[in-house]
C-alpha cells in the first residue's frame, strides 16, 4: 500500500441546502445513510493505496460535520439560546472510520432546552449509522462542571461550533479565559498525574502483548496531552508551535510527528480491519494487519513482529519526549533550585544531571556515557534533565555511525559504569532511554521495540532486558532478603559483578537475527567485552553466561534434577563455582524480569535444588552415582523418620516388600516416609490417595496406589484437569505385585493458594476418578489468545534410563486439556509413562515423558510410529495458526503455569 507519489483524497460529496425546520424524510435518511457509507468506502479505497491516515480522518470528520450540520438544521433551524459543538477528536475536525462523533449541546438557559427537536436529532443520527456521544447542558452547568472535571474541560478546549445560535459560537473559548479555571500548573499537575494512573491501568504485560493504541503509554492519548498543554498555553495545535515556544526542539518535533503519523495509520487499519472502533492491536487483528500494511516474513522476523517492532518504537519515542516535554514545562512553571556543582563537567538541579557547559556533549562524545557515572539514586540524583536530554540526543543525531561505540574514552566510562554494581541498572537504564546505549552498543539498538510473536515473552526484548538489570539490582537490597534470600546472599559475595551485569545486558541481544540467539549473543559479547579491555577469564565468563543462559532453566525443568547423573551433567558443563552462582543469579532475573507473575515457590525451589546438587558436585561433595547406594540410603532415612514418627519397623519393612526399588532411588527420604505413613493407615484398601502442600515449593505433592491398568495415568490427568490443577511433574513407578505407585507435583492453573479442605476434595475426586473404570473427560474450548499460536507438534525421540525406556519430547501448541488428550494418546498406542516433565511457555508446550510398552521394553520403531500418529491426531485438531518465531526458539527460561494450561 506504500506510494511514490501522495494519494488523493476523495472529494467530498455534495449535500442539498438544508431547508430550516423543514424535517428529514425516510428516503432523504436512506440517501444520507448511503452517502456516508460510500464515502466510508472511498477512503477505505485510498488507505488501502497508500493515502495518508489524518488525511484521511480529516476528510471524514469534514463530511460528517456537513451531515450533523445539515441534519441539526433540518430539524431544528438555527434557535436562539441553543448551539451545537463538536468536541474531542471530532472537535478537532479528524474521526477515524468508527470513532464516536462526540458532541455538546450548549443552552443559554434551561428553558432553551425544552425543544424536542433535540432528541430527533440525535435519533437521526444514529439512523445515519453514526454514533452520536452526546451533552446537553446549560452554560451554567457547562461552567461549574468544567471547574471540577478536567475532561469537560480539555474537551472545551477543542470544542468547534457547528450548527445553532451563531452569538454562542464563541462560548467554550469565552469560558477558557477564566482564570480560576484549571489554571496553566494546575492543568499540567493533573494531567500529569491522570497520565500516570493510566499509565498504571494499562501498562502491565498483558497490554504490552496487545497494546493500547490511544489511550496506552506512547499513545495518540499522550501525544494528545502536549497538544493540550500548548493549547492551555495559548498556542495553535501544532508541533511547529510547541517547537518555537521551547517545548521541543526540531528533531523532537520530527520524531513525534513520524510517531504521529505511523500510530494514526495503525489505528485507521485497526478500525477497518475490526469493522467497529477497537483501538487495542488484539493478536486476532496483528497478522492480518502485518499483511494489509505490506509487512513481509523472512528469515530473521515474521511479518508481525516487523510491524509491531515499528509499533513500540514509535510508541517509545512518543513515551520518552511527551515527558520530556512536561518535564521542561514543570521546570518553567515551578523554576528547580539553584544548580550545585559537583565536578568541572557536572552539576545537578534538584533531582536531575545536567553538564555545566552546553556543548559538553559535542566536544567531547564520551561524556555522553561519563554522565552515567553521576546518578546516583541514593544521593537523589535519578536522571538527566529534559535539557540534557535533548543536547544528548542532538549530538548521538549529529555522530557518523558507529563513532560512540569505537570511542575508548566512552568504552572505559563504561566499564567504570559496570563496576558500580548495583548503581550500575539504574545508570543503564538511563543510558538505554536516551539513546545513549544503542549508540554505544549497535546490537542493542537492533532490538529496541523487538518483540516476538508467542505468548511467553510479555515485552520486548530491550524492555526486557532492562527489567532483568532492575531485578538484578534489587537482589542487593533488604527488601529481596524475604523471598529472594539465597539471591542476594549471592548477590553480596560476588566478586565478578561487572561480569554478570553485562552478560544481563547481551543475554537476549541477538534476538530476531535467525539462529540461535545464545550463541550469537556469545559472539556478540566476546567481541564487547574485549573491547572494554576485559582479561580473556572475564570475557570467558561474560561468554559463557550468554551462551547458557537458559541452561539452568532448562534443566530444571526438563530433567531429573533427582537424577546425580543429570546434575553431573550440569555442574560439568557450568565447571566452576563463581560461574553457578552468577548463572543462578542471571535465571533468576530473567525469570522475572519476563514477567513478575511468571515467579512463584515452585519455581523457586526447583532452581534452588539444582543449584544446590550442582554446588555440591562442583564442592567435591556429589551424591553417588551407585544406584543401590542412593536407595539403601534413602531407605535407612526414611525407616528413621517412620520409627520416629510411632510405626514399627517391622510393619514398614513388610509394606517395602511390595515398593519398587526406583521408590527409594528416584525420591527423596521424606516423599517414601510420607508415602509409607499414608499406606499404613489404610491397610488393604485400593486405592489410596494422599496429599501435602510443599510450602516451600509452592506446590501441592498427591500421590496414589491403585490396582495398575492402562489408561490409568489418562484417567488421573483428566481427574486432575477437572479440579483445576496443572501437572509439573509426574512419577510413574510400578510396584512387584503390579499395582501403580504413582506421585505428581501440581499448581493450581490459576495462580490461587490450596487449601486443607481443596487438598481432601481432590483426593476424593482423584480416588473415584481410579476405581471408574472411564473417566469422563472435560471439553474445553480455546481461549481467544491461543487461538492464534496453534502449531503443528513437533516429536523427538531418544533412549533413555541406558536404553530400558524411550524418551520423548513433544513441543506443541498448549491449551486446556492438553496433558489429558496426550495420556490418551498413550493408551490408544499402547505405550505406558513412567516419568514426565511438564513445561510451558506462554503458548508452547514442551513436555519429556519416560515410555515404555506394555511388556516394560522400549518402543520400537513400529510403536513410535503409532503414537507419533496418534498424538498428531489429538494435537492438531485444534488447528494451525501462526508458526513458530524464525526470530529464535521459545526454548527460553521457563514461566510458572498460568492458566489456561495443559494438563
Amino acid at each position: 500500500m506504500n506510494s511514490a507519489f501522495p494519494i488523493a483524497i476523495p472529494p467530498l460529496p455534495r449535500l442539498p441546502e438544508a431547508v430550516p425546520r423543514s424535517g428529514l424524510s425516510d428516503e432523504a435518511r436512506l440517501a444520507l445513510r448511503q452517502l456516508l457509507g460510500d464515502y466510508a468506502r472511498a477512503l477505505a479505497l485510498a488507505f488501502d493505496a497508500g493515502a495518508e491516515a489524518r488525511a484521511l480522518g480529516t476528510a471524514h470528520g469534514a463530511l460528517v460535520s456537513r451531515v450533523v450540520t445539515q441534519v441539526w438544521t433540518l430539524h431544528l433551524g438555527e434557535p436562539a439560546g441553543l448551539a451545537l459543538f463538536a468536541q474531542g477528536g471530532f472537535g478537532r475536525g479528524r474521526l477515524f472510520p468508527h470513532s464516536d462523533v462526540d458532541l455538546l449541546v450548549l443552552a443559554r438557559d434551561e428553558s432553551s432546552l425544552a425543544s424536542r427537536g433535540l432528541e430527533r436529532v440525535f435519533t437521526v443520527l444514529w439512523d445515519l449509522g453514526l454514533k452520536p456521544a452526546q451533552a446537553v447542558r446549560t452554560l451554567a452547568a457547562q461552567h461549574a462542571l468544567a471547574a471540577q472535571d478536567l475532561s469537560v474541560f480539555t474537551a472545551q478546549m477543542e470544542a468547534r461550533w457547528l450548527a445553532g445560535d451563531r452569538a454562542m459560537a464563541g462560548l467554550p473559548a469565552a469560558l477558557m479565559t477564566d482564570t480560576t479555571l484549571w489554571p496553566l500548573p494546575r492543568f499540567l499537575a493533573a494531567r500529569m498525574e491522570e497520565q500516570a494512573q493510566r499509565r498504571a491501568r494499562r501498562g502491565d504485560s498483558s497490554y504490552r502483548l496487545e497494546p493500547d493504541l490511544k489511550d496506552g503509554p506512547g499513545g495518540l492519548r499522550q501525544l494528545d496531552l502536549l497538544y493540550w498543554l500548548g493549547l492551555r498555553m495559548g498556542l495553535p495545535r501544532d508541533l511547529s508551535a510547541l517547537t518555537r515556544e521551547g517545548l521541543l526542539d526540531a528533531a523532537a518535533a520530527a520524531a513525534l510527528e513520524s510517531a504521529e503519523a505511523l500510530l494514526a495509520r495503525d489505528r485507521y487499519v485497526l478500525h477497518l480491519q475490526a469493522a467497529r472502533a477497537e483501538e487495542r492491536l488484539l493478536f486476532d487483528h496483528q497478522r492480518a494487519l502485518a499483511q494489509q500494511l505490506g509487512y513481509r516474513d523472512d528469515a530473521g522476523a515474521l511479518a508481525v513482529e516487523r510491524f509491531m517492532q515499528d509499533y513500540y518504537r514509535a510508541a517509545a519515542s512518543v513515551e520518552t519526549l511527551v515527558d520530556e516535554a512536561a518535564a521542561r514545562l514543570a521546570a518553567r512553571l515551578d523554576p528547580p533550585p539553584p544548580p550545585i556543582a559537583l565536578d568541572a563537567d557536572w552539576q545537578r538541579r534538584g533531582a536531575a544531571l545536567e553538564p555545566r557547559a552546553t556543548d559538553l556533549f559535542r566536544q567531547r562524545p564520551a561524556a555522553l556515557v561519563e554522565g552515567a557515572l553521576r546518578l546516583d539514586a541514593e544521593a537523589g540524583i535519578q536522571a538527566f534533565s529534559a535539557d540534557a536530554a535533548r543536547a544528548m540526543r542532538s549530538v548521538l543525531h549529529a555522530l557518523p555511525g558507529g563513532a560512540l561505540a569505537q570511542d575508548a574514552d566512552a568504552l572505559r566510562a563504561f566499564d567504570h559504569l559496570l563496576r558500580r554494581g548495583a548503581a550500575a541498572p539504574m545508570a543503564l537504564t538511563a543510558l538505554a532511554r536516551d539513546g545513549v546505549l544503542g549508540a554505544l552498543i549497535p546490537a542493542f539498538a537492533a532490538v529496541s521495540g523487538r518483540m516476538q510473536y508467542d505468548l511467553f515473552h510479555q515485552y520486548t526484548v530491550d524492555e526486557h532486558t532492562l527489567r532483568v538489570l532492575a531485578q538484578l539490582a534489587l537482589f542487593a537490597t533488604p527488601a529481596a532478603a524475604p523471598e529472594f534470600a539465597l539471591a542476594q546472599s549471592l548477590w553480596q559475595r560476588q566478586e565478578h559483578l561487572p561480569v554478570l551485569i553485562l552478560a544481563a545486558l547481551f543475554h537476549d541481544i541477538a534476538k530476531g537475527r535467525g539462529g540461535d540467539h545464545s550463541e550469537l549473543g556469545e559472539v556478540e559479547v566476546r567481541g564487547f567485552a574485549r573491547r572494554l579491555g576485559w582479561t580473556d577469564a572475564d570475557v570467558d565468563a561474560a561468554a559463557f553466561l550468554v551462551r547458557w543462559h537458559l541452561l539452568l532453566s532448562q534443566t530444571a525443568q526438563r530433567q531429573d534434577i533427582s537424577d546425580p547423573q543429570i546434575v553431573q551433567t550440569f555442574a560439568t558443563r557450568v565447571g566452576t563455582l563463581p560461574r553457578l552462582d552468577m548463572l543462578y543469579l542471571l535465571t533468576v532475573a530473567d525469570v522475572i524480569g519476563t514477567s513478575a507473575k511468571l515467579w512463584n515457590g515452585f519455581k523457586d525451589r526447583l532452581l534452588i535444588d539444582l543449584y544446590q546438587a550442582a554446588r555440591r558436585v562442583l564442592s567435591g561433595a556429589a551424591e553417588s552415582l551407585d544406584e543401590a547406594a542412593r536407595g539403601q540410603a534413602c531407605r535407612a532415612a526414611a525407616l528413621a523418620q517412620l520409627v520416629a514418627s510411632g510405626h514399627e519397623s517391622a510393619a514398614v519393612e513388610q509394606l517395602w516388600l511390595d515398593f519398587p526399588a526406583a521408590a527409594f532411588v528416584r525420591q527423596r527420604a521424606a516423599q517414601v516416609a510420607w508415602q509409607s505413613a499414608a499406606l499404613l493407615a489404610a491397610p488393604g484398601v485400593l486405592p489410596v490417595v494422599a496429599a501435602q502442600s510443599h510450602a516451600a515449593r509452592g506446590a501441592l505433592e498427591v500421590f496414589f496406589l491403585a490396582a495398575d491398568r492402562d489408561g490409568l495415568f489418562a484417567a488421573a490427568t483428566a481427574a486432575l484437569e477437572r479440579e483445576g490443577y496443572v501437572v509439573q511433574e509426574a512419577r510413574i513407578l510400578g510396584t512387584p505385585s503390579g499395582r501403580a505407585l504413582d506421585s505428581f507435583v501440581l499448581l493450581d492453573a490459576h495462580g490461587a493458594s490450596g487449601d486443607a479442605a481443596r487438598a481432601a476434595r481432590l483426593c476424593a475426586r482423584l480416588e473415584a476418578a481410579l476405581r471408574a473404570p472411564h473417566a469422563p473427560r472435560v471439553r474445553h474450548g480455546l481461549p481467544r489468545r491461543l487461538r492464534h499460536f496453534q502449531r503443528s507438534p513437533r516429536i523427538r525421540y531418544e533412549p533413555a534410563r541406558g536404553g530400558a525406556r524411550t524418551r520423548l519430547a513433544l513441543r506443541c501448541s498448549d491449551r486446556p486439556g492438553l496433558l489429558a488428550d496426550i495420556a490418551e494418546a498413550f493408551v490408544a498406542s499402547g505405550v505406558r509413562v513412567h516419568d514426565a516433565r511438564i513445561a510451558t511457555f506462554g503458548d508452547i508446550a514442551e513436555d519429556y515423558f519416560e515410555l515404555t510398552d506394555r511388556h516394560d521394553r522400549a518402543l520400537d520403531a513400529a510403536r513410535c510410529e503409532m503414537l507419533r500418529r496418534a498424538l498428531e491426531a489429538r494435537l492438531d485438531d485444534a488447528g494451525q495458526g501462526s508458526a513458530a518465531s524464525p526470530s529464535g526458539d521459545s526454548s527460553t527460561t521457563s514461566p510458572a503455569p498460568t492458566a489456561p494450561r495443559h494438563g
